[in-house]
């Protein structure tokens, strides 16, 4: 013979409890309805103004960091800018043009490595057979000794930033004499 299990008696108050988070249920009067609605409505105003503060406090912060994005940058280019100043006043005491000139390379070594720290790169273009992803074209000359379309002078240098290109180096292409 087959036993049936009865089910088992759970107190009334359980059977009727609902968890927190359930949608709450149907109102009884027009009164609780209200209610609910008002509650709703000042929960919805409520998160509005938090997602609005949100917002704000976001644009703000983005605009801080971009502001002082390059400090780290500037900082580390302040040596460089006393070194150029220490150049102009030698170079004003001293009617030297040597001198000049070496503080001038110095300064320039000095600034490049500096950029160089911070992500600059040079595009090498010289010998290098054309790329217009990198050159640009500002004229071709013809050059028997060197293969067709090799960049054969450079007239401005290209720099890449953190891998992106900055500025093409401007270029002067070989082609075959005619």
């Amino acid at each position: 013979m087959i036993k049936q299990s009865k089910p088992s008696a759970q107190p009334e108050a359980a059977q009727t409890k609902q968890p927190e988070d359930a949608a709450p249920q149907a109102p009884a009067s027009i009164e609780e309805m209200a209610e609910q609605l008002a509650e709703l409505k000042e929960r919805s105003l409520r998160q509005a103004a938090e997602l609005e503060n949100y917002k704000r406090r976001t644009e703000r912060e983005k605009a801080d960091f971009f502001k002082r994005a390059n400090e780290g940058l500037v900082k580390d280019l302040l040596p460089v800018l006393d070194n150029l100043e220490r150049a102009l006043a030698h170079a004003q005491e001293n009617a030297d043009l040597h001198s000049l000139l070496e503080g001038m390379e110095l300064v320039h070594s000095e600034l490049l490595k500096t950029l160089e720290r911070h992500g600059l790169e040079t595009v090498d273009a010289l010998g290098q057979p054309f790329d217009p992803d990198v050159h640009e074209a500002m004229m071709q000359q013809d050059n028997p000794e060197v293969d067709e379309n090799t960049v054969i002078s450079e007239m401005q240098r290209g720099y890449l930033f953190q891998g992106r290109l900055l500025r093409p180096a401007m270029v002067v292409v070989s082609k075959k004499p005619s």
